[in-house]
């Protein structure tokens, strides 16, 4: 049960997205600490989905008046960051010597994974399946199941973060903008895809 629910937890957290370009962006700015503070930040939205789906909650996200809510959220925040990237690449903007690093990257990644409904989609999958296959003494299944994942999810954070301070010292100042440019149509591509997404939904409710 551990070591299935730790490989689900690196499974989940591995596939490129949201979080991890902006957790790139934000390291080739900021090192080390600034990967690492946007991915534990995730881990917010995560331990969040995760917890609701274990415990049942979870379906309530299924509600049009909730998922709804959480698309147009994750759509805004997607085209904001999308645009503070492809900004940065325009301006050329690269690191500074004593930069702070703690400019809102654990807010951004806690955002950006409680925003996010292909988290609850994923755990409202998981979460009822793990739910009925652990059957007897379910509650104590439950806690190592649950800490298994966070713990794979941790591991993987500074995982990242290592991979990306480390490779940031052979980044050249040119190399910096390509990587805002590509970070940010990344998200603009997320936004407009769960947007359309959010819009399609919209017309099967018209839809007599």
């Amino acid at each position: 049960m551990f070591w299935t629910a730790f490989a689900l937890g690196v499974v989940f957290c591995a596939p490129p997205g949201a979080v991890m370009a902006e957790a790139l962006r934000r390291g080739v700015h900021r090192g080390f600490a600034g990967a690492l503070l946007t991915e534990l930040g995730s881990l917010v939205g995560d331990a969040t989905w995760a917890a609701l789906a274990l415990s049942g909650v979870a379906y309530l996200a299924v509600s049009r008046p909730i998922s709804t809510g959480l698309a147009a959220v994750g759509v805004v925040l997607l085209f904001w960051l999308a645009w503070r990237a492809l900004r940065d690449a325009w301006a050329g903007t690269v690191p500074a010597a004593g930069r702070p690093t703690s400019g809102g990257d654990f807010t951004a990644g806690a955002a950006l994974s409680l925003s996010n409904p292909q988290n609850v989609a994923f755990w409202l999958g998981v979460g009822g399946g793990a739910v009925a296959a652990l059957g007897a003494h379910r509650e104590h299944l439950l806690m190592v199941f649950f800490a298994a994942f966070m713990l794979a999810c941790v591991a993987w954070c500074f995982f990242m973060a290592g991979m990306i301070g480390w490779g940031r010292r052979f980044l050249s100042m040119r190399f910096y903008r390509w990587i805002n440019l590509a970070c940010g149509l990344a998200m603009a591509y997320f936004g407009i895809t769960l947007l359309a997404a959010l819009v399609a939904g919209a017309a099967v409710l018209r839809t007599p």
